[in-house]
């Protein structure tokens, strides 16, 4: 690619992301993509493993997408820097990350499914950034496709506002095109040399006439009503132009109003054109965002820039990315400013400066060094030591920090050792550069036990870091089973002090403090509160009392697992000229939190997971069943074409080797999807149960 190419007008420029359900055709769709616009010369495919997006080994082996790849391609003129994400549930930090910087998405739906659980998931992340969006409607050649009964799912089940822009002609085996609402245009893909070919014409499709007519006019009334100037020559029955259409319908999809719907067959290179042409046409560049707002860390107000390279330097890094070529790629979304090689940039997250190495331009795993990058680009940047995800990159003199990105919590784990002496060294540091790359998998050392224990958000996802560990860092490891991570809490409010006081000659240790302690919605954490009045304990002592608390709630109280959902206020406390230290203090935060705790009815919460089961008809009244076995909550039930769709909410210690299960249940015929939900007590008598097996040392009688 000649470096001259790359500068294209800022309104010339598409940030999107590919977002959707597992196996609705999102990598083939980019993989298309990527095919027409010169970017590819053959076709990948998914089952054959010759996809240039998914291109780990995990992701080839597997056929799913695992780490959202990044690629930069051209159509018409307009250069669209794509990010391709993975549709597993388990990875759903790649799809955050990836939306948190995207201008705009392209959801890809199946046709015969419509939407299904992920899809609303992947939706509501895209809500939460506004991120405008454009719906394709994959799949259109598959038995049981039915494009007006997913517009209807898309209406029902997202809330979204469509304006249906093309309307599929045949369906199913008879598929071979679409008529394009707004230029009154049948576009009729011919033969099978990759969708390359196609005729354009006016001809209206046989039997189509009424429809048409009939969607045409509600497409136009959507867009006047979203534009005032188009509402008066809609009501006076004007004659509206394509390029007015066009215009308003583009402002609406960027104020979120309106979601045009797009529909062909991926796979078999059909309606991908019309898709590009929307991108195009109705999602935003740069410039139509404008501004990006973040906080000066020095004054706390408000600060805005301009999408614009002129302005001064700032953007995010969205992803962490080891390279067995080059190490440590850091993915940067500049929006504002300029960056250059062996300039050094400054992290306003963590208060450090950092050295630009290398700039490259991705292209999937591979990569087009550049000695400078502009305002609107997606770059990794080669040599940044200390930046994680969600860190912002700015000018020292002009500081901004930039709205960081949220991540699930981890809701499983499993114990893991190194096989050798020489496995238990490259473990330690395969795991931290894990932890780097992926926000929601988490390491920690049970120091009862001396495990190394790993949480995540999805077996898969474990699974898929145990065997990255071997295949690039080398590291052979035994692994435990999976585990349900529980949390404890307490369910009322309570007191308690500490007192540790130690003589032995010399200087001795004093710390004394009275903590209160008081449960707190659930999902909302852990709160310190200092309320110490008239200076009974030092204030450089506060610090070291919030320090024993949280190590004591790290630990646990009841059965080990971490305490969440409270606020801890120390309130009183005395303390000793001479014998008072930190760490005195620490050990009376630790004991003032234990009797406290036990006298606030001390409990365990579990991880409850959204689960989706579609199963044939026959099979239902089994599924259901044996759900209720688990604790589940069956919220509702949904005919599908000749499948029944199962919605519950299931306790997560209910779901272990639930594929297999289903598998034998139905010969092989259901399949399940699950996501988590949120934490709820677990039911007295088996909190007795677990207690009754517990070994934990650090036990106490649940009040």
């Amino acid at each position: 690619m000649a470096e001259d190419k790359r500068y294209v007008e800022l309104d010339h420029i598409r940030n999107i992301g590919i977002i959707a359900h597992i196996d609705a055709g999102k990598t083939t769709t980019t993989e298309r993509i990527l095919y027409y616009t010169g970017k590819t010369y053959k076709i990948g495919d998914i089952d054959e493993g010759t996809t240039v997006m998914d291109w780990m080994e995990e992701e080839k082996k597997r056929g799913i997408t695992i780490v959202s790849a990044a690629t930069t391609a051209y159509w018409g003129g307009y250069r669209f820097n794509i990010i391709d994400t993975p549709g597993h549930v388990d990875f759903t930090a790649e799809v955050e990350r990836s939306l948190r910087v995207l201008d705009g998405g392209i959801t890809v739906l199946d046709a015969e499914e419509g939407v299904q659980s992920q899809s609303e998931t992947v939706w509501r992340q895209a809500d939460k950034y506004k991120v405008p969006r454009l719906c394709f409607i994959n799949k259109m050649d598959k038995v049981g496709a039915d494009f007006l009964a997913t517009v209807k799912s898309i209406e029902d089940r997202l809330g979204a506002n469509t304006a249906i822009m093309v309307l599929p002609i045949g369906a199913e085996a008879t598929f071979k095109g679409v008529y394009d609402l707004l230029t009154r245009k049948s576009v009729i893909w011919t033969g099978e040399e990759l969708g390359a070919k196609f005729e354009i014409t006016s001809e209206i499709p046989e039997g189509m006439g009424q429809e048409i007519e009939k969607y045409r006019a509600k497409l136009v009334e959507k867009i006047a009503e979203t534009d005032d100037v188009l509402v008066e020559k809609y009501l006076a029955n004007q004659e509206i132009g394509v390029e007015e259409l066009k215009k308003a319908l583009r402002r609406a999809v960027i104020a979120y109003k309106l979601v045009p719907i797009f529909a062909g067959s991926s796979l078999r290179n059909k309606g991908v054109q019309l898709l590009l042409d929307g991108v195009v046409d109705y999602l935003p560049s740069p410039v139509d965002l404008d501004q990006v707002k973040g906080i000066n860390p020095k004054t706390g107000e408000e600060e805005i820039r301009k999408l614009v390279p002129e302005e001064s330097i700032a953007g995010l890094a969205f992803k962490i990315q080891n390279d067995p070529h080059v190490g440590k790629l850091t993915y940067f979304r500049i929006y504002s400013g300029k960056v250059a090689a062996g300039t050094y940039i400054y992290n306003s997250t963590k208060n450090i400066q950092e050295r630009v190495g290398r700039l490259l331009l991705m292209h999937s795993n591979e990569r087009t060094e550049i000695k400078e990058a502009f305002a609107g680009e997606i770059i990794a940047i080669v040599g940044l030591k200390d930046t994680t995800t969600g860190d912002t990159l700015c000018d020292p003199e002009k500081p901004i920090i930039l709205e960081k990105i949220t991540f699930p919590e981890p809701v499983i784990s499993l114990a893991i050792e190194p096989k050798t002496k020489s496995d238990q060294e490259k473990l330690g540091y395969a795991l931290k550069r894990l932890m780097d790359e992926d926000p929601t998998f988490q390491v920690k050392t049970n120091h009862e036990t001396g495990q190394t224990i790993i949480s995540g958000v999805g077996e898969l996802q474990l699974e898929v870091k145990v065997n990255t560990m071997k295949a690039d860092f080398g590291v052979e490891a035994n692994v435990g089973d999976p585990q349900v991570a529980y949390k404890e809490t307490i369910s009322r409010e309570a007191e308690g002090e500490g007192k540790y006081i130690k003589q032995s000659g010399g200087k001795g240790q004093y710390g004394h403090c009275l903590l209160r302690v008081t449960p707190k919605p659930r999902g909302e954490g852990f709160e310190f509160v200092n309320g110490v009045k008239g200076g009974a304990i030092p204030a450089i002592f506060i610090s070291s009392i919030e320090k024993g608390v949280k190590e004591t709630m790290e630990n646990g109280i009841l059965l080990g697992y971490p305490m969440v959902d409270m606020t801890v206020t120390v309130y009183d406390g005395s303390y000793h000229e001479v014998d008072s230290s930190d760490i005195a203090f620490k050990i009376a935060a630790s004991q003032a939190l234990q009797a406290a705790t036990k006298k606030a009815g001390l409990t365990l919460l579990e991880p409850i997971m959204k689960v989706e089961v579609t199963t044939p008809n026959e099979f239902m009244g089994d599924v259901i069943g044996d759900l209720s076995s688990k604790r589940a909550q069956i919220s509702g039930t949904e005919e599908r074409s000749r499948a029944t769709i199962i919605l519950a909410m299931v306790p997560l210690s209910g779901l272990p080797g639930y594929a297999t299960a289903l598998r034998s249940m139905s010969q092989g015929r259901a399949s399940y999807y699950m996501e988590p939900s949120h934490y709820e007590e677990v039911p007295k008598n088996i909190q007795e149960e677990m207690l009754a097996k517990s070994t934990f040392t650090g036990r106490v009688n649940a009040q």
